[in-house]
């Protein structure tokens, strides 16, 4: 009868562990070895360029030459990784003699050991063996990281629950598109301090002990409001509370979050930051409109466009903008788009640059509006244009535009 494989987690630091063979399969095998702090000893005539790269890093040894049965004295496990079948069975008689647990490449029947599935999360070791099925062993092993990556396998007493205070970019509104890391802290948390552009979908996953705080809806105006904000994360700490504040795009890309960590670092609040994709960004990517493109724009610039050109609290150099030659990308502009094409015309950029204006970006609506500085007011207008919107300006959009499909 055919007897399942007896797992045990090797410890192969500092201990010679030899791969036979230098082609894919050792590519794939080899950075794992490293990773675990194996003294990797490569036997193979040739090997694929990342292999040479690594020994010529000086991370592991490559005996550029073909496999000799003194190639295993001392070794701890070895790998036939080879493609010719005679120098495999070699290298498994060899090691059979010597009590060496081998890996084939090429026939996991005639082996003494089996390679499992390995992923890794927070101090865990996933390994997976499903009986030579490497597909089906790949597959199990996804599922159980994501859940420990988004905290969906490890009940809650064993989440990480101490106090403080972690700041979340939720990416530009698709929930598909927060981090790994982003997504765990919510599962991790107390309390949720979450803006209206944070994907919306994520917190209806939120166990139902969960405080959700819609800080959207806080009165007054503005600065008030980030006063409110900064007191919600201190108080809930100081409750004993883990708190994510939890917005859309990046926190400390036009996110204020600077100034929420400012203000738990002067209540001596212990705060970390979780980075989100950034909407000027991945919007436009989602778009298919690239920000940068060989021989088209050799630079962006992000500026926010909530204040127009000529305000008094305005800290944009216009003029120094409509010198740029490459994309500029406006975000919260969408009410004072026209002053800024007007100032970037005056300013000597042309009347027929391309422009795309992204509505909702990432989410069922998206949509996109093109058209030029010269006529963005008009066509903001009669699209009935409204916030949020990220507004792309340059030759990029033309290059996107003359795409086929």
């Amino acid at each position: 009868m055919d007897h399942p494989p007896y797992p045990a987690g090797l410890m192969l630091a500092d201990r010679r562990v030899v791969v036979v063979g230098g082609g894919h399969v050792a590519q794939r095998r080899v950075p794992q070895l490293i990773a675990v702090g194996a003294d990797v000893v490569v036997v193979s005539p040739e090997v694929t360029p990342a292999v040479e790269g690594l020994a010529t890093g000086g991370e592991i040894t490559w005996h550029q030459r073909g496999f000799e049965d003194a190639d295993l004295e001392g070794a701890w496990y070895v790998i036939a990784a080879t493609d010719d079948f005679e120098v495999n069975e070699s290298v498994s008689e060899g090691a059979e003699r010597r009590r060496i647990f081998c890996v084939r490449a090429d026939d996991g029947t005639r082996a003494s050991a089996w390679t499992p599935a390995v992923g890794r999360h927070a101090g865990v070791t996933v390994a997976v063996l499903g009986q030579r099925e490497p597909r089906r062993s790949a597959a199990v092993r996804d599922e159980i990281l994501e859940g420990l990556r988004e905290g969906t396998i490890v009940a809650r007493h064993q989440r990480d629950r101490s106090p403080g205070v972690v700041l979340v970019g939720g990416g530009p509104g698709d929930p598909d598109l927060i981090s790994v890391a982003g997504r765990k802290a919510l599962m991790e948390a107390d309390v949720v301090v979450a803006d209206r552009l944070a994907p919306r979908e994520l917190l209806g996953e939120l166990p139902a002990d969960v405080e959700l705080v819609d800080v959207a809806k806080l009165p007054r105006g503005r600065s008030a409001q980030q006063e409110e904000i900064n007191r919600i994360l201190v108080d809930r700490y100081r409750a004993g509370k883990r708190v994510v504040r939890f917005k859309g795009g990046d926190n400390f890309v036009f996110g204020r979050g600077f100034e929420e960590v400012e203000a738990c670092r002067n209540a001596g609040v212990p705060v970390t930051v979780v980075p989100g994709l950034t909407s000027p960004v991945a919007v436009p990517a989602l778009a298919g409109i690239p920000v940068t493109h060989r021989g088209v724009a050799h630079d962006f610039t992000v500026i926010s466009g909530h204040l127009p050109p000529g305000h008094a609290d305005s800290l944009t150099d216009w003029g120094a903008v409509s010198r740029l030659r490459g994309t500029l990308v406006l975000m919260m502009a969408v009410e004072n788009a026209p002053a800024i094409a007007d100032v970037l015309l005056a300013g000597g950029r042309r009347p027929d640059t391309p422009v795309a204006v992204i509505c909702d970006g990432s989410m069922p609506g998206e949509r996109t509006v093109f058209s030029t500085l010269a006529s963005l007011s008009e066509d903001l207008d009669r699209e009935s244009v409204k916030p949020p919107a990220i507004i792309v300006v340059g030759e990029v959009v033309a290059v996107a535009q003359n795409v086929p499909g």
